[in-house]
């Protein structure tokens, strides 16, 4: 006799059906919620990441948990074609590729001072004619403080500020430099190199390594720099008592026609490290001069053409692939997750930017 929990042949189970689909909807919850850090609380997610930044700079709803205050730009980049024996992305053919770009200081703070940080960043976005992208986030300084994404939410948590200061305790400050000694490179590089006055005239530079893989698969580690024909010239003591001086400063540059920086790609030896952004490669690697970027406008990020750009570095074109660094990833899940609540937070309240108060958001 048949069982009458049971379909006869040919027939749907309806409860087999449901049950099934209960299981892979419980499985893939389960899959976000170990990847949100729900199941696990003290290991770490890119959510303790992003929200080790909000309890360091505040509630900004609206703005880049990082980099919450800058400018968009846009030009184009002028390949001389150099670098198209490394990589056979369409960037580096000769020609024009349309870019939308942003200059900014690190920190989650939009109406911190430009004087808070001694570092200025401009990530970049270069549109191919093929339509695929290119995106890079660099930094006015050549080496990372720490090696791993742990290290950089253990640094996030010594710098939160005392409630009683509103300033990060030096003491806890002092104890991971101590505990973490990688920091050594970024620390001797800050204090050898003063800030610079302006946008218009740092250097900025990928410290993460990549690889270019040329039109025969063979791939090479390099890293690449932004290097300014703007003389370099050190903030000024007017400066350093000023709020805010970078935006103006370089829409005034702009007044006076492009600005161009040369992108400079160092290519590694064997043995370099490419998976550690706390160390330089030594003086003497080939570096090759691969074009000019040239920069004509500058927007407000409320409005401009970089606000809704997540400046991922892992979105690369045929031609360029990442590298083993581990801070890579940790990036691209950072930049998404932070996109995502800026976003989300603009789309419950369209007018979030007019109460912002600089009018900016990112």
């Amino acid at each position: 006799m048949t069982d009458p929990s049971f379909p006869a042949p040919g027939r749907i189970c309806v409860p087999c059906r449901l049950a099934a689909i209960g299981a892979v909807v419980l499985a893939m919850a389960g899959g976000f919620a170990y990847v949100a850090g729900w199941l696990s609380p003290q290991r770490l997610t890119t959510h303790r990441i992003i929200n080790a930044f909000e309890a360091d700079n505040g509630s900004h709803p609206g703005f880049r948990r990082n980099h919450a205050k800058g400018v968009c730009v846009s030009g184009y980049f002028d390949s001389n074609g150099n670098a198209s024996a490394l990589s056979s992305a369409g960037v580096f053919a000769p020609g024009l590729t349309p870019v939308i770009g942003r200059f900014a200081i690190p920190g989650g703070n939009p109406s911190a001072p430009d004087t808070s940080v001694p570092i200025r960043s401009l990530a970049l976005m270069f549109t191919q004619h093929d339509g695929e992208q290119w995106r890079t986030g660099m930094n006015s300084v050549p080496v990372f403080p720490v090696h791993t994404p742990e290290q950089f939410y253990q640094q996030l948590v010594a710098a939160r500020p005392d409630p009683a200061t509103g300033k990060p305790d030096p003491a806890a400050l002092k104890a991971f430099n101590a505990a973490n000694p990688e920091t050594k490179p970024f620390q001797a590089w800050v204090k050898g190199h003063p800030p610079s006055s302006s946008f218009a005239n740092g250097s900025y530079y990928s410290v993460n390594a990549f690889r270019f893989v040329d039109a025969n698969g063979q791939a090479r580690a390099v890293r690449w720099a932004m290097v300014p024909e703007t003389p370099f010239a050190p903030i000024t003591d007017a400066q350093k008592s000023a709020k805010d001086f970078l935006d103006a400063d370089l829409a005034l540059h702009l007044q006076d026609g492009p600005l161009r920086w040369h992108l400079i790609v160092t290519v590694a030896a064997p043995g370099d490290p490419t998976d550690d952004a706390t160390q330089m490669w030594p003086d003497g690697r080939q570096q090759i001069d691969a074009g000019t970027l040239v920069i004509e406008h500058e927007t407000s990020q409320d409005d401009g053409p970089c606000r809704d750009v997540n400046f991922d570095p892992t979105v690369l074109p045929a031609g360029i692939k990442t590298s083993d660094d581990p801070l890579l990833a940790a990036r691209s899940a950072a930049y998404s997750v932070s996109y995502n609540r800026r976003t989300r937070e603009e789309a419950l309240n369209p007018n979030l930017h007019h109460l912002q108060p600089n009018g900016d958001r990112s």
